[in-house]
């Protein structure tokens, strides 16, 4: 599981073999959330949050807002369009 990026002590990380539609992980100890990306121009969305507080969530869903196109490629990169197809 790749770290992309850290917002303060929390890892954002993309896991090699996950599953649609584009997410991130944000990891600090042994709080955990899922945040689903919206490519290609978010906004991001909270999938589930385990122990991180409102405050923390919120200074994480900015970092990820502020990169999304970053992330956006990032996941492409590991896993492919994000897009589907008719």
């Amino acid at each position: 599981m790749p770290s992309i990026d850290r917002v303060g002590a929390v890892r954002i990380t993309i896991y090699l073999n996950d599953h649609r539609p584009a997410h991130v992980h944000a990891v600090k100890g042994r709080c955990k959330a899922v945040l689903i990306l919206n490519c290609p121009f978010g906004p991001p969305g909270i999938l589930e949050n385990v122990g991180f507080s409102r405050a923390e969530m919120r200074r994480i869903l900015e970092q990820c807002l502020a990169r999304i196109t970053d992330y956006c490629k990032q996941w492409e990169q590991l896993h492919g369009s994000n897009r589907q197809h008719s």
